[in-house]
């Protein structure tokens, strides 16, 4: 019995996205929705400093610290669930449906959190219900990812999916650099520290809410990729999941190719300025400066790198995050576990990000060419939100419960084993930039 779907209307001819301007409108759309889930979803972890001790009282701050880390894992737990339904949802309703009921429930989430009592006033009713609005957001984050990655490179043309697929993690990037930055905003020119603990730390959450409202508009009024509209007039279709598990191969290459890169992505980004103050000893407000410098600085290499991939392909980048990342993750983090020096703290953060770009910046457009258009938002949301919340939503939990332990530098061999099972991942798969699963009219 076939899996029923619905079909979307005929498109106008204004309305399907070919022409170069009417590409730059539907990459836009797709993507300033990007931004604003991921600033709702990293304005937890830039602020939970301030708000640990509101919902999780505790006279050792680094224990206030591993209560909120543990919540924020718990968000990036729920992603595979998230990954599955949303996934399902576009490969049968549309990409665009999905990526509105993804910022839906992620406006949702944030507004939770901005009105949510603390445990002063209601107990332990305060972490329950924190709890519950990461949730949402972990259901929201889990199936946009799979999503925009294959709206984006489904509205591209084949000699531009790397560059086009980039800004993916461009506008996730800009979206934790907008986090750091509204902290930022908050710490220097608004606030006083007491103020950002007491009640400051809301004014984020809901500007997030806010900004998705806008983010919701904007994705309404997309178009539908031409993939799914031809892949819709077929009729009905067997199960989402049915199909998927046609791919084992392409599910374990997913899950590969992701384990490295996105352990290394959460260590440098969000782990990294509790690092910066817990472990080298700087400010606040020094690791706020290094993290939004070196984000302004790594958003920007995305498209480069993803340009070259679309010239030398999707492997050689992929091995120079590999072979890089793992012979210098450990020297790196060791120079910045004694450094003193906010500069030279900055430099070998920056050093790190650019070689995590050589995964960042193409590795949404090489899972979404190792699947069919029937099953491609599965396809690379599911895999990928199950990797991430094994290794990239744990990694500031890891971080944070090996230096309570007294083996911080662990720590630092784990993200290296990773690096280095990714790095075998992408020694033996196809160049999906030759090899891909796209029709030839997506061309």
């Amino acid at each position: 019995m076939g899996y029923k779907r619905r079909v979307p209307p005929p498109p106008a001819p204004s309305d399907a996205p070919t022409g170069v301007r009417q590409r730059l409108l539907s990459i836009f759309g797709g993507s300033v929705g990007n931004l604003i889930e991921w600033f709702d979803f990293y304005i937890y972890s830039a602020f939970s400093p301030y708000f640990a001790r509101s919902f999780f009282p505790n006279d050792n701050p680094l224990v206030e610290q591993l209560n909120t880390a543990g919540v924020f894992a718990l968000g990036f737990l729920i992603r595979p669930i998230g990954g599955w339904l949303m996934g399902m949802y576009a490969d049968v309703r549309g990409r665009r449906a999905a990526l509105t009921l993804s910022v839906s429930l992620m406006c949702l989430g944030s507004l939770v959190i901005a009105l949510c009592p603390t445990y002063a006033q209601v107990g332990l009713l305060a972490p329950a219900v924190l709890i519950l609005a990461r949730l949402l957001q972990g259901l929201s984050l889990g199936g946009e990812y799979g999503t925009s990655a294959t709206y984006l490179t489904e509205v591209a043309t084949s000699r531009h999916r790397g560059f086009y697929s980039s800004f993916q993690y461009v506008t996730l990037i800009m979206g934790q650099l907008l986090a750091t930055l509204t902290l930022l905003v908050l710490q220097r020119l608004v606030l006083t520290e007491a103020q950002l603990v007491a009640w400051g730390w809301r004014l984020p959450f809901l500007l997030g809410a806010g900004l998705a409202v806008f983010g919701f508009y904007m994705r309404r009024n997309m178009v539908e990729t031409e993939a799914f509209r031809r892949e819709a007039a077929r009729g009905p279709v067997p199960h989402p999941m049915r199909e998927l598990l046609r791919h084992p191969r392409e599910i374990a290459l997913v899950v590969g190719l992701t384990m490295g890169g996105t352990l290394a992505f959460y260590t440098y980004t969000v782990y990294m300025p509790k690092f910066l103050v817990g472990t080298v000893g700087l400010s606040r407000g020094e690791a706020t400066l290094i993290s939004a410098g070196s984000l302004f600085l790594y958003m920007l290499l995305q498209p480069v790198l993803g340009f070259v991939s679309d010239k030398v392909g999707r492997r050689p980048v992929l091995l120079g995050f590999g072979v890089l990342g793992t012979l210098f993750t450990v020297p790196l983090l060791t120079a910045l576990m004694h450094t003193r020096d906010a500069f030279t703290a900055f430099l070998l953060v920056m050093t790190a990000l650019v070689i995590v770009s050589g995964y960042t910046s193409i590795n949404a457009v090489v899972k979404a060419e190792l699947f069919p258009a029937n099953v491609r938002a599965l396809g690379v949301g599911l895999p990928y939100a199950l990797t991430v919340s094994v290794f990239g939503g744990t990694a500031e939990y890891v971080g944070t419960r090996l230096k309570v332990a007294g083996h911080e530098t662990w720590f630092f061999w784990y993200v290296t084993g990773c690096i280095f099972c990714s790095l075998l991942v992408y020694a033996f798969m196809r160049d999906t930039s030759r090899q891909h699963r796209f029709a030839p009219e997506d061309a």
